[in-house]
């Protein structure tokens, strides 16, 4: 009998493979009462001059595409996109034989966070929230222009915001800690917590 139990703990062990074996946290779903969503016009600390216009106006776009929560103005709103565009890095990383860029590099960093203005208090957070792009030059073929890969980093930085916002707060996509709000916060080096 003993025989037989340690045979079918071996079995259900073995049928547990650490390939299936993935960890996925619960979703951290918004408080009920958030129902409508606005997004603050983003600040721009970067030298590059209209930036924050276009990453506001493609989150708004992302919202309104996705649906499960309206978009509304600040006043009449629960929740709160609210961001800043921190970096602006274009980088040429490859040349052709008379030294003039061919590929490119274009790296924008942004803080974001989601206020929720009833208990007034962010209910997550990125800091660091980053998209990365490299293109060719527009002189070559499929080449791309400052501009269209520009495009295409708002287009990724908004899919970003909206998942993060829409799937949940405690998915983690920068240097975020994984906490949910009101929860005490374990000091690694002490073993303390604090609120």
């Amino acid at each position: 009998m003993k025989k037989l139990l340690l045979l079918a703990a071996a079995l259900g062990l073995a049928a547990c493979s650490s390939s299936d074996m993935v960890y996925r946290p619960a979703q951290q779903k918004m408080p009920q009462y958030i129902k409508r969503i606005a997004v603050r016009p983003f600040s721009n600390k970067t030298q590059q001059f209209g930036l924050e216009e276009k990453l506001t106006l493609k989150i708004i776009d992302e919202l309104l595409r996705n649906g499960e929560y309206s978009v509304s103005p600040e006043s009449s709103s629960q929740g709160v996109i609210v961001g800043e565009i921190s970096h602006y890095i274009l980088t040429p990383i490859q040349y052709d034989v008379n030294l003039v860029p061919t590929v490119y590099k274009l790296n924008v960093i942004a803080a974001v966070r989601l206020l929720d203005k009833e208990q007034n208090r962010y209910l997550w957070e990125e800091p660091a929230l980053q998209a990365t792009k490299m293109y060719s030059a527009a002189n070559l073929p499929g080449g791309l222009t400052e501009e269209q890969a520009r495009e295409a980093l708002w287009e990724i930085l908004a899919k970003d915001v909206v998942l993060r916002t829409v799937s949940g707060f405690g998915s983690v996509s920068s240097t975020s800690q994984k906490k949910i709000p009101g929860t005490p916060e374990v000091q690694e080096s002490t073993g303390t917590t604090r609120e």
